[in-house]
């Protein structure tokens, strides 16, 4: 018996034909605990599927509204007044007694008010320093209305699936998750990392746990928003329990995946963890930290590395911090061009925050959180 294979090459492939593991547009985050989101701003809802999620987890809708009441749109004077109850179903992955069962878990979110019509001008031209050109320029399609996948409202499935790996890391390895606002604009918050608690974020509309420096950004934000114009700042995020040995120590370290993973999210331009950019005021004798053990323990005396080492966790508090732009809405007629490439202008329209960083909060949270699950289950993994 004999066999032939015949190759043909076609000049004129098909990505997605010739090259089955092309993933195209990137809608999926993790290894272990992954997540893929989908939906856009003015579609009929914004979902998530977690897959690798732990069986036997007591699951309700109760354990992830609470995050997705702190991103939801409508809150508070200060964010966009779009009204969302982003009220979470749970469609499939929950036993009849409320447990996962470790298949994928589907979460959807219907939207309930949207206006398109406050988008028509952007159908056909593109607003400075949003996503329309460069979509535009990938796909040669788009969805003006809202933004589509580039709107903030994607983010829903990223804070639901969050909700749920924090729960995971609280429950089974004992790490909490938390993050708040530490800067806006020049307004800088005073925030020890090591003794913040939710409800010190929790206590006013702009999530800085310093009472005196959130008052300042609440009045900064809103006569900003008068003026039609938007501001940005610095969001400090953190994990306390995380035990020593969880990341990689090459491609997939743990602040590099932290990095990707604040970088993702709309808005967000840069990324530091530890003492970051400010360690290079000092020597590597004052950047140091020093190691000692007691009863067993192994601890270092500072935390100028953010918790992390080599890549991997040393067991001190993670903690870093991402920077997010001034939305690029702004309600003032900017240079831009039309799908014809012609110069024009365009104003801003539609409802917006005039400062991103409240909402972006729990954001922050939900991808740390992601972040951590996956490598917490991966060590588990590898090493028990």
């Amino acid at each position: 018996m004999k066999f032939f294979v015949r190759f043909v090459f076609n000049p004129g492939f098909d990505r997605a034909a010739d090259f089955p593991h092309y993933r195209g547009m990137a809608s999926s985050f993790g290894h272990l605990f992954r997540i893929s989101t989908w939906g856009e701003s003015h579609g009929g809802g914004i979902g998530v599927v977690v897959d690798g999620c732990p069986p036997r987890l007591k699951l309700s809708e109760a354990d992830i509204q609470p995050d997705l009441d702190r991103r939801r749109p409508g809150q508070s004077k200060i964010v966009t007044p779009r009204k969302e109850s982003d009220t979470v179903q749970i469609l499939s992955g929950i036993s009849s007694n409320g447990l996962t069962l470790g298949t994928p878990i589907s979460l959807w979110v219907k939207n309930e008010d949207q206006r398109s019509e406050a988008y028509n001008e952007m159908q056909d031209k593109f607003r400075p320093s949003h996503a329309d050109y460069t979509y535009f320029a990938k796909y040669g399609i788009r969805a003006w209305q809202g933004g589509g996948r580039a709107s903030a409202r994607e983010t829903i499935g990223r804070v639901a699936a969050g909700a749920i790996a924090k729960k995971v890391l609280r429950e089974q390895f004992g790490v909490e998750v938390l993050a708040y606002v530490k800067q806006v604009q020049k307004i800088i918050g005073d925030v020890n990392p090591d003794r913040v608690k939710l409800k010190d974020v929790e206590a006013n509309i702009v999530r800085c746990p310093d009472p005196k420096a959130a008052a300042n950004m609440i009045r900064l934000i809103e006569r900003i928003r008068n003026e039609g114009n938007t501001v940005g700042g610095i969001i400090e995020g953190l994990a306390r329990g995380v035990p020593a040995g969880w990341g990689e120590p090459v491609f997939d370290k743990l602040e590099a995946d932290l990095a990707k993973a604040m970088l993702s999210l709309p808005a967000c331009k840069g990324f530091e963890s530890g003492d970051g950019f400010a360690g290079i005021l000092l020597t590597g004798l004052e950047h140091n930290d020093a190691i000692r053990a007691r009863g067993g323990k192994v601890f270092t005396t500072t935390n100028r590395s953010g918790g992390i080492q080599g890549g991997i966790s040393n067991g001190e508090t993670i903690f870093f911090r991402t920077a997010f732009k001034p939305v690029a809405t702004v309600m003032h007629p900017q240079a831009t061009v039309d799908v014809k490439l012609h110069n024009t202008t365009l104003k801003g329209r539609g409802r917006h925050d005039a400062c991103v960083l409240p909402r972006a909060v729990p954001m922050v949270e939900a991808m740390t959180a992601l972040v951590l699950v996956d490598h917490a289950l991966r060590q588990r993994a590898q090493c028990g």
